[in-house]
């Protein structure tokens, strides 16, 4: 399944057509997805039984895991497993909430059909913000609050009115617990990117407009289901584990707030117990953890979304090319010496011409797309015959 080409809703659906045991109940199911991340808004892995032939990006993950999520959602609330009923469901769900509207272009380029349409809108609930050329660069931020998409779905199916308040509620009082929560501790830039990143994803409430550091503790007990408490709780303690410690002031806070949530102690020392978990043996992989600095991050960013074009066009790749005698005597002459002006614009003019002739490829011909050619050119020996790089070893 690839979750960048169209028809990868489809695709779930057939892989999940005979996993009614996947998971046993709806704790299962989030506890599976707070150990691949989705739950703490941290994409990085996702169920055993979907089968993906590449290496996942970010956002792929989080497509996957918030389709999962709300489909075996939707499997213990409506005890119901046909897949296309499924989708409009979830189509529907997302128009109510006014939820990433389907600009008139992508109607005509998705077609009528609804899984088509819904591959368009989930698009628009992963990135916060940003044009697609910067999200083909790898310069766009993936929503890191898309659990509570899965909460509301939930609340939706049971039929709760009005849903867009609620909605609202869970995004507000989720915000208000982790700006408490930082206050309870020695804030650092750590603490900062998280909480910006908690703020860029919000939709629901409007964060200029809205005080996250005002009473919400008596809505704790009034308005909440047991799944959206722990999901405070697992939020609070994400927020307060970041730096990988605690002291007693810290826990002081997060004891209290259990028991506004009306939890029992192991249930709060579950919860930190599973950040702690998490943090251990994840922290190398969580960006806003990492201290490179800009350049490199965008850098990276394009080299990871670069490398997943090409090798997933691989074949019609390295047809297009050694097809190119001159464009591959070049490609080769490259990988031991200087070119010199003339024989960059022939690789540059060669490879766009190829790019057209491949649409996932688009992105190099958007304007300034041919920056990203030296990264291209670092990447094609893999495609081509071994003599092209007489000095390439070969991974094991």
């Amino acid at each position: 399944m690839n979750p960048s080409a169209s028809g990868w809703i489809n695709k779930f659906g057939h892989l999940v057509k005979n996993e009614a045991l996947a998971f046993q109940n709806f704790e299962t199911l989030y506890q599976e997805l707070k150990k691949n991340g989705f739950v703490y808004g941290i994409h990085l892995n996702i169920s055993d039984f979907i089968s993906v032939e590449h290496t996942l990006t970010e956002d792929e993950i989080a497509k996957i895991n918030l389709l999962t999520a709300l489909y075996f959602t939707f499997r213990f609330e409506k005890e119901e497993n046909d897949f296309e009923i499924f989708v409009n469901t979830v189509f529907n769900y997302y128009q109510s909430l006014e939820v990433g509207k389907i600009s008139f272009l992508n109607k005509i380029l998705s077609g009528k059909h609804t899984e088509s349409q819904l591959e368009k809108l989930i698009d628009s609930r992963i990135y916060l913000g940003g044009n697609a050329f910067n999200r083909a660069f790898g310069n766009s931020l993936t929503n890191s609050l898309l659990y509570v998409d899965v909460l509301i779905f939930k609340t939706y199916l049971q039929g709760y009115d009005p849903i867009m308040e609620h909605a609202q509620s869970l995004e507000y009082v989720t915000m208000n617990i982790a700006y408490h929560t930082l206050n309870s501790k020695d804030i650092d830039k750590r603490d900062t990117r998280l909480i910006q990143l908690l703020d860029s994803s919000l939709t629901y409430v409007n964060p200029d407009e809205t005080n996250f550091d005002g009473f919400y503790r008596g809505l704790l007990k009034q308005k909440f289901t047991k799944c959206e408490k722990d999901y405070f709780m697992d939020m609070a303690c994400l927020t307060i584990w970041e730096d990988k410690a605690l002291d007693p002031t810290e826990m002081d806070f997060i004891l209290g707030l259990g028991t506004d949530l009306e939890m029992s102690k192991n249930e709060v020392k579950s919860s930190l117990n599973s950040v702690q978990i998490f943090f251990k043996k994840n922290s190398d992989k969580v960006a806003y953890l990492n201290d490179k600095n800009l350049a490199f991050q965008f850098y990276e960013g394009m080299m990871k979304n670069v490398s997943k074009l090409i090798l997933r066009n691989s074949k019609r790749l390295k047809k297009e090319l050694t097809e190119s005698k001159e464009l591959v005597t070049l490609l080769s002459k490259s990988a031991v010496k200087e070119l010199n002006p003339e024989e960059k614009k022939k690789i540059q003019n060669q490879l766009l011409d190829i790019f057209k002739t491949i649409p996932s490829l688009a992105i190099f011909m958007l304007p300034g797309g041919a920056v990203l050619l030296p990264i291209f050119i670092k990447l094609i020996p893999k495609l081509l015959p071994s003599a092209f790089d007489d000095n390439r070893i070969e991974e094991k």
